[in-house]
């Protein structure tokens, strides 16, 4: 066997890679050892993606030809990071130019006066790109940030507020029609969540739903719905909001008639790692798909120039998820201007590229590097597979491709050099890892 090392370091803006032969375990190492068990099989995994947000659909729109197919490129072609699922909100959300929405009227029940204008402005020009770079069907998920401003209690989009009930079969109406207009577009529209962070009150559209009410809008309003628009194969997600309370809402949301319904639970990654909630999910809840459907790093929190740290927060983000049972991974902004917007709130936020455009300059972040890593190396499809290590100063995440090549994603966050013996099958690869690197190893 043969081990082929892909690394970067924080001093080097190029890869460096490196051929290592195996050789027997004759001596029975037992010192910084990292085991892989490719025999002992997890969940599999469908795929990295992103966020086709207005704001990124806007700033794609002022770039130029050779700049919009370098990052199409990057993002959905097999030989780079290979793409192949995103997340785009109905209505606007926090990463619009401005707010909107589909339908204003009250009255129309019918949905006569249903715009899509604002989504085919921006959004769908990108999005056309992106599964037309990918050469296949990408496969979409849909997230609500907020109803029309009169369907709400607090008649706005903004603030909260709750769904009130005499509007709630117009509002799954709503959704269904979203559905069938990327569908009617050639889209494949594969899951759906009820609400984006249905508990937070934020400054930009947001709504509340407690679980109760998410339970009863699922039960008696949106699945009907879609058994009316014939839509029961899309899958459909709960939560979508932070993990520390996500085995919570499932304890009381999936039972009863609602857990026919479930197909998953949504993440973000915003409150810290809870990776323990994941595995209470997986454990108690073994049915269900887990998957981060939106991870980032906020200017309010962390500064934009601490270009490493960020992309390591995101590094041990994903070697946590991707270890405790994650099926599917979605970054949130997949492009944004220099100051990490547009966004109507002023919500700023970093992303894997930014464009700067008074300079009109494509700006890759290091984090785009970092997400290389684990998208370029573990494709949809793989099955996760079984490790121990032998320091937490090791983040780590493992997986069998589809063509039979194991695949491992190491971030060494400290200062120090970390030695590896990787045992696999009885053989032994020894390699240092520098401190500040994020490697994958690939053994054929």
């Amino acid at each position: 066997m043969k081990l082929k090392l892909t690394e970067t370091r924080m001093d080097r803006e190029d890869f460096v890679r490196t051929m290592i032969d195996f050789e027997e375990d004759r001596e029975g190492v037992e010192n910084a050892v990292v085991n892989l068990y490719p025999d002992r099989c997890f969940e599999t995994f469908e795929g990295f993606g992103g966020a086709i947000t207005d704001a990124a659909g806007y700033v794609y729109s002022l770039m130029g030809e050779e700049d919009k197919k370098k990052l199409i490129e990057t993002y959905f072609t097999e030989n780079e990071m290979d793409y192949r699922i995103v997340r785009i909100h109905m209505d606007s959300c926090d990463f619009s130019t401005e707010m909107y929405e589909s339908v204003s009227d009250p009255d129309d029940r019918e949905l006569k006066t249903f715009s899509f204008a604002r989504t085919e402005k921006y959004i769908m020009p990108m999005l056309e790109d992106a599964q037309r770079a990918a050469g296949g069907k990408l496969e979409l998920m849909l997230s609500p940030w907020s109803p029309p401003a009169f369907m709400k209690t607090n008649g706005s989009r903004k603030n909260g507020g709750h769904l009130k009930p005499e509007y709630a079969d117009m509002w799954t109406d709503i959704l269904c029609r979203y559905i069938r207009e990327f569908q009617d577009r050639g889209y494949t529209v594969r899951r759906m969540s009820l609400q984006n962070e249905p508990k937070a009150v934020q400054t930009w559209d947001s709504c509340v739903y407690s679980a109760e009410q998410e339970k009863e809008f699922l039960e008696d309003h949106l699945y009907p719905a879609f058994v009316r628009h014939g839509l029961t194969d899309v899958e459909i997600f709960i939560w979508d909001h932070n993990k520390e309370r996500a085995f919570e809402r499932a304890e009381e949301i999936v039972k009863g008639k609602a857990a026919e319904l479930v197909s998953g639970v949504a993440c973000h990654w915003y409150s810290g790692d809870h990776f323990e909630s994941l595995d209470l999910l997986r454990r108690f809840y073994p049915e269900l798909k887990l998957i981060v459907s939106e991870s980032c790093i906020e200017f309010s929190k962390y500064a934009a120039e601490d270009g490493t740290v960020n992309a390591e927060r995101l590094a041990h983000e994903l070697c946590g998820d991707l270890s405790h049972g994650v099926t599917a991974f979605y970054d949130w902004n997949i492009l944004l201007d220099e100051k990490g917007g547009p966004n109507h709130v002023g919500n700023y936020c970093d992303a894997p590229f930014l464009y700067n455009t008074e300079d009109k300059k494509l700006m890759p972040r290091r984090i785009q590097r970092y997400f290389w890593h684990f998208s370029h190396f573990i494709h949809p499809g793989a099955v996760r597979i079984a490790y121990s290590r032998y320091t937490d100063r090791l983040d780590m995440a493992a997986f069998r491709n589809p063509d039979g090549t194991k695949v491992f994603v190491m971030v060494n966050l400290g200062e120090e050099i970390i030695p590896v013996a990787l045992r696999i099958d009885g053989q032994i690869a020894a390699f240092k890892m520098d401190g500040h690197t994020i490697c994958t190893g690939e053994i054929s």
